[in-house]
Order: C-alpha cells, then structure tokens, then sequence
C-alpha cells in the first residue's frame, strides 16, 4: 500500500508562497493502478517526485509500505561523468541487487552500444531518457510511478516500454500522471484530477474524463 495524508506542497516565489498541492490524499493497494490528470502546471510531477522521495511535502506524510519507483525515464540523478554501465553499477549498489546479470537486458533495451561504456554527459536527451527507463525495468518495483514525460523516442522504442511495463509487469501497482486523458482511458482503472492544488477522485475514468474535458469551459 501506498497513501499520501494531507499532503501540502508550497514554494516560496518572488510574488510570495505558492501552494501547488493543498491537503491532498489517496491510497492505492497493491496491484492497483490510479490515473491523474492535469493540466501543464498544475502539480502532476511535483506529485511524483515527492512519492518518490526525491522532494519533500512542506507538510503532510507519504506512507510506502511497498517497494516504489524513481519517476520512470528520470534521469536527473546520474553521475554524468560516470558511463551508463557505471550507473548501473551505482543504481544496484543503492537497491542491494547484483548488477552483473542486468547488462545484457540494460545494454540490449537501450541500444546504446558503445555509449554505454562513454560518459553520460556525452548522451543526448533521448539516449539519457532510454538509460533511464532500462533502469527502471531491470530493478524491480512493487509500485512504478510514471510521468508523461516517458514517452519519448519513436514508434519502435514506444511499443517496448509498452511491452515492458503495461504487459510483463501488468501485476504491479502503478500511478499515472499526465494531461492526455486518452492514455488515462487506455492504461488506467481509476482516475482522479488534479485541479488547483485539489486532487477530485472520480467513481469512474468517464467521469474524470468528463470533468477534466470542462475544466476552465
């Protein structure tokens, strides 16, 4: 299980605080899955990176009581003087797992090829990005939290990640962010919106659909 209580998040502007995310709460079990939509500023990765730990709430508590991922495709913590196979090597230190069997799927999944063994700051965004999500999927999560941001590189490179994480990994919890209402519908069982710093749960995806559709009308 994972659940956010009363969970705050304000940022000191040069206009004066800024809440993002006012009390918000929910709870998702294991092997569940959970959209949330909205709109570009509204919060939505804010939201993921503190599940994550990677930002703290300025109040409020996240409760993990199962295993949960980094943002996937997040590339923001690599060592970029390290190669890809040196982070690697760092990701399972951290996670206590070999990394010795992960290189043949990380190096075969991002089709780096030599720049697997160069150092990332020579990567482009895309190859960074494909880094990332092998990562993601060679450590496995109880619960992977996705960003829009994700999706990213052609058709071929989609349908793998789709592969990998929506089919081999059905079983697992996951929360999905994003403004497109569509892949909502497509991947998700439930769905809440996330509009002015409140976050709106719905009985059923049609229903958030439909309040998200008239947002601002």
């Amino acid at each position: 299980m994972i659940a956010i209580e009363n969970l705050c998040k304000t940022y000191d502007t040069r206009f004066g605080p800024r809440t993002i995310l006012d009390n918000i709460n929910f709870r998702l079990e294991r092997g569940r899955n959970i959209g949330i939509l909205g709109r570009n500023g509204a919060g939505k990765s804010t939201l993921i990176r503190m599940l994550s730990g990677a930002e703290r709430p300025t109040s409020g508590h996240i409760i993990r009581e199962m295993s949960v991922s980094w943002p996937l495709a997040f590339g923001g913590a690599f060592h970029t003087h390290l190669t890809g196979l040196d982070n690697l090597k760092f990701v399972c230190r951290v996670y206590g797992v070999d990394y010795k069997p992960l290189i043949p799927f990380v190096e075969d999944f991002t089709e780096l090829g030599i720049y697997f063994r160069e150092p990332v700051s020579s990567y482009s965004m895309g190859m960074v990005t494909r880094l990332a999500f092998a990562l993601s999927m060679a450590i496995e999560f109880d619960c992977f939290l996705i960003d829009e941001a994700m999706v990213v590189g052609d058709a071929r490179f989609h349908e793998r990640c789709h592969v990998e994480l929506f089919q081999k990994r059905k079983d697992r919890a996951f929360i999905l962010v994003t403004h497109d209402a569509n892949v909502i519908k497509l991947y998700c069982e439930s769905a809440c919106v996330l509009h002015k710093g409140k976050l709106v749960p719905f009985a059923s995806v049609d229903e958030a659909y439909d309040f998200y559709q008239h947002i601002d009308e």
